[in-house]
C-alpha cells in the first residue's frame, strides 16, 4: 500500500449528511468482480439518471472536479452496512482521502486498511471547507504528518486514530503493523519460555 505522508489535490464538495454505503456503492453493482474496478459505480444513483445519463450539477460531473482526489461532505459518513465494496468505490475513482465531521465505524476502518484517509474535522471547519471549495477554491492540501488541511492561507486540524495514522504514514496493512512489533513478539515469547518451560513443545 502507498504511503500517505502529504497530499495537494484537486477536492470535490459533497454538501450532504450520512451518505452511506448503499449510496456510495448501489448492492446491485456488488456482485461484479473486483478487477473490473468499482469506480464508474461511485455514488451511480447521484450521479446518473434513469436513463444512465450524467446529471449534469453534481460535483463529480462538473469539469473543474475531475481528477479530484479529496471528498469534503458532511457528518456520518460512510454509515450503513459495512461493505468493503463502498471503500473500493472511492479508491478506484481516485480518492485518496474523505473529509468530513463524522464517519461510520466499519466504514474508517476499511478505508485505512485501503489507503483512503478519514479525516475527521469539525461541523464548522467541514462547512467552511464546502464554502470554500463551492466560492471558486479547487485544491486542498493536506499534511497528515500534522494532522493540518490547508486551503490557501486557511489552516484546519482534523483527528484520526493514532494507530490508524501510523498505518496510512507508513502504507500499512494489519499484518504490516503487527510485523512492526516482530522484536517484541520475539522478545516475549523468549521470556514465556523461561516462565512456563512446561508449556513448550517437547523435542522430537
Amino acid at each position: 500500500m502507498k504511503p500517505f505522508t502529504n497530499l495537494d489535490a484537486k477536492a470535490a464538495p459533497l454538501p450532504f449528511a450520512s451518505v452511506d454505503t448503499d449510496q456510495l456503492i448501489p448492492a446491485r453493482f456488488m456482485k461484479r468482480s473486483r478487477s473490473e474496478g468499482y469506480g464508474q459505480y461511485l455514488l451511480y444513483d447521484m450521479r446518473f439518471d434513469a436513463d444512465a445519463k450524467p446529471i449534469a450539477d453534481f460535483t463529480l460531473n462538473n469539469p473543474v472536479r475531475a481528477g479530484a482526489e479529496i471528498l469534503v461532505a458532511r457528518r456520518n459518513f460512510g454509515a450503513g452496512s459495512s461493505r468493503e465494496a463502498a471503500v473500493y468505490a472511492l479508491v478506484d475513482y481516485g480518492f485518496r482521502c474523505v473529509i468530513a465531521p463524522s464517519f461510520g465505524d466499519i466504514f474508517s476502518s476499511n478505508a485505512v486498511n485501503n489507503g483512503l484517509l478519514p479525516a475527521q474535522v469539525s461541523e464548522e471547519d467541514a462547512e467552511e471547507l464546502l464554502n470554500l471549495l463551492e466560492g471558486g477554491y479547487e485544491a486542498i492540501f493536506i499534511d497528515l504528518d500534522a494532522c493540518e488541511i490547508r486551503v490557501a492561507n486557511h489552516v484546519f486540524h482534523f483527528k484520526i486514530e493514532p494507530v490508524w495514522r501510523t498505518k496510512l504514514l507508513n502504507g500499512w496493512d494489519d499484518l504490516d503493523l503487527t510485523s512492526s512489533y516482530g522484536a517484541d513478539i520475539a522478545r516475549y515469547a523468549e521470556a514465556d519460555r523461561t516462565r512456563h518451560p512446561w508449556l513448550q513443545e517437547l523435542p522430537d
